[in-house]
């Protein structure tokens, strides 16, 4: 069953003609943002109050990746650490990082979590300092977190907030099938729900934050229902994209044999000491600590050479009360599988996990379209480069989804966004003769936006299409 459910309907007088138009107000905002998780609501509290936003999932408002993160986020501890934060974050991206954006990030790093702290985020403290920890390939500890469920913290609390805005709208199980892209700009987007239902939604800006593209494979960390919807459209609708190979598989998650998303073990957990084994009671073969990708290959690596299809952490090194306190969440999870990980060894296997590439945009988050945003983990400013550093991936998605909204903000005209979009409908619509909506409309994105019908007719086989427009790219960087 499709999964797109709107909680809008098409309304209006059904016989219109060129000079009487009458537009639905709730298919006409002022920004849209395709995507409800971290840099979404970031992006949404940091825009202007008298726009009208409309906010978009694809699932539950909860369903986001940034409600899965774990480990941390990261931050400036003080200006002696820029230095090493800096190289940690270009090492582990193998230099190949776009230097300004990692500069922006850090530097933007201690106003940031001071605006979280703000929201009521609670991070874990250390007789009333905060505390940090660290993880792979950081060369010290700054990695502010709470117990290992820092992503959900932190997005429940920017969530709440948005749902406290009285010009923003927030619509459910609704999909993105589509952009209205006119010459060199966008003018909004087409979304699906549950019952099918296509609908044309205008708007003078667009963010993107729609996730990545865990759910085209087959074993990920992330909800199977991320597949990469923006990027599969750029590729079609010739939006820059950039490093769409650059794919990162996580080191260490839950072995199982059933399907369905992975579950993470932190990197946290190496951090505080937990050891990878080839096998139960066997040997160390890797230095836990290196960069994910680095460990990564050497796990399979070692599967490849045991003819095994997993191996083993060991958390003996880490106390059971700081277990308990700090990994919660994992340890009950473990505990659900049947494992003790206050007592023995767990199985753990690499699995796909996040992705460094995505639409190519500037430092304020712009993609090579005009009025077309593009934040988080749909986004590639160059700041991970060829592989994400631990706990930077929350603070990239904040640092850059609040540039979007002020540079959106900034690049307002006067023109509201009703008086826009009704020109743009009745310079498309004039000269037709149809009287009914559902057919205006169609004539409308087929002749101002080059939509077809017929190509939303199998959605099934859309996203068929869609998924492999994006395997073919990641091959062609390999």
């Amino acid at each position: 069953m499709h999964r797109c459910a709107g909680c809008w309907s098409w309304q209006g007088d059904k016989g219109l003609m060129e000079e009487n138009i009458k537009l639905n107000k709730n298919i006409i905002f002022d920004v849209i943002i395709v995507g409800c998780g971290a840099a979404g609501c970031f992006a949404a509290l940091h825009l202007p109050e008298e726009l009208s936003v409309l906010m978009i999932t694809k699932a539950d408002l909860e369903e986001s990746d940034s409600f899965l993160a774990q480990g941390g986020i990261c931050v400036l501890k003080d200006a002696a650490d820029y230095d090493s934060f800096y190289e940690d974050t270009m090492r582990a991206g193998h230099y190949e990082n776009c230097p300004k954006a990692v500069e922006v990030m850090i530097r933007s790093s201690q106003e940031t979590i001071q605006e979280l702290i703000g929201y009521g985020v609670e991070f874990a403290r250390d007789n009333g300092a905060l505390a940090y920890t660290r993880e792979g390939a950081h060369s010290t500890s700054r990695i502010l977190y709470h117990e290992d469920i820092t992503g959900r913290e932190i997005t429940s609390h920017l969530l709440a907030r948005v749902r406290e805005m009285k010009n923003v709208t927030l619509w459910t199980y609704t999909c993105m099938v589509d952009i209205l892209r006119h010459e060199e700009q966008c003018e909004g987007i087409l979304i699906q729900n549950m019952k099918g239902e296509l609908q044309p939604i205008f708007a003078r800006d667009v963010i993107w934050a729609s996730g990545g593209i865990g759910g085209i494979y087959k074993n990920s960390t992330n909800y199977p229902h991320l597949t990469g919807d923006a990027l599969a459209i750029a590729l079609r609708r010739n939006i820059a994209v950039k490093n769409i190979s650059y794919v990162q598989i996580h080191p260490t998650t839950l072995y199982t044999r059933r399907p369905g998303r992975r579950f993470l073990i932190s990197e946290s957990v190496r951090g505080e000491g937990a050891l990878l084994y080839n096998k139960k009671g066997g040997e160390r073969f890797v230095d836990e600590l290196q960069p994910r990708d680095v460990v990564t290959k050497r796990i399979l690596e070692q599967m490849e050479t045991d003819k095994t299809s997993c191996v083993w952490l060991s958390m003996e090194r880490i106390p059971r009360e700081q277990i308990l306190s700090h990994f919660p969440n994992i340890y009950r999870k473990c505990l659900e599988e049947g494992y003790d990980v206050t007592k023995e060894p767990i199985p753990v296997v690499p699995s796909q996990h996040y992705f460094m590439g995505g639409v190519a945009v500037d430092l304020n988050s712009r993609t090579s379209l005009a009025h077309l945003y593009s934040v988080g983990e749909t986004s590639c400013n160059g700041v991970h480069g060829a592989n994400r550093l631990a706990s930077n991936s929350l603070l990239e998605s904040l640092v850059f989804a609040r540039r979007a909204a002020e540079a959106l903000a900034a690049g307002r005209s006067r023109e509201s966004a009703d008086s826009r979009a009704k020109g743009q409908i009745l310079s498309a619509y004039r000269g037709t003769q149809a009287a009914e909506k559902s057919v205006w409309s169609w004539e409308l994105l087929q002749m101002r936006y080059e939509i077809y019908k017929k190509d939303y007719e199998n959605m099934e086989q859309y996203a068929k299409i869609n998924k492999e427009r994006i395997w073919e790219e990641i091959r062609k960087g390999e």
